[in-house]
């Protein structure tokens, strides 16, 4: 039995494709004794932690861009097609993610505050304006940062 859980091991880190082959296979033919079970959980609970850490992602990114849309007034109208794409692009990702996985929008509530924080700080890198300028809160909804019809600069 160790030579088999070896093997098991071995193939998951010398051809992962072939193990994910092996391991579908097996899930299909209902043949469980013989599945590689602790790298089939450790690989279940990556692609939970993919979409939450994917999802924060876009938001960090859109709360930037809407802040390059809200504060950022030298560079608005030279930019604004380009951010405006971005805000979009974000949203539509974002959208994405919570069609397959609509629990994940607690997730959202939950961590808005830190990705704002976090799109803030690229901003801040970005613009070189001075950081009292921008609220260390968010300054919009996460329900205004993913409703399609609505940028900040429209409400300002």
């Amino acid at each position: 039995m160790i030579a088999v859980i070896d093997a098991k091991c071995s193939l998951y880190e010398t051809d992962y494709q072939l193990w994910l082959d092996r391991t579908i296979d097996q899930l299909r033919s209902r043949d469980l004794s013989n599945i590689d079970l602790d790298n089939l959980i450790e690989e279940i609970e990556g692609l939970g932690k993919s979409d939450k850490r994917a999802i924060s992602s876009y938001l960090m990114r859109l709360c930037e861009h809407l802040l390059k849309i809200a504060y950022w007034d030298s560079e608005r109208d030279s930019c604004f097609r380009g951010w405006d794409v971005e805000v979009t692009n974000f949203r539509l990702q974002i959208k994405v993610i919570l069609k397959d996985s609509p629990s994940l929008k607690s997730w959202l509530n939950e961590n808005f505050a830190l990705e704002y924080k976090n799109g803030r700080k690229l901003f801040l890198k970005a613009s070189g304006l001075d950081a009292t300028l921008i609220p260390e809160e968010p300054c919009f909804t996460l329900e205004k940062a993913l409703d399609e019809d609505w940028l900040p600069h429209e409400s300002q």
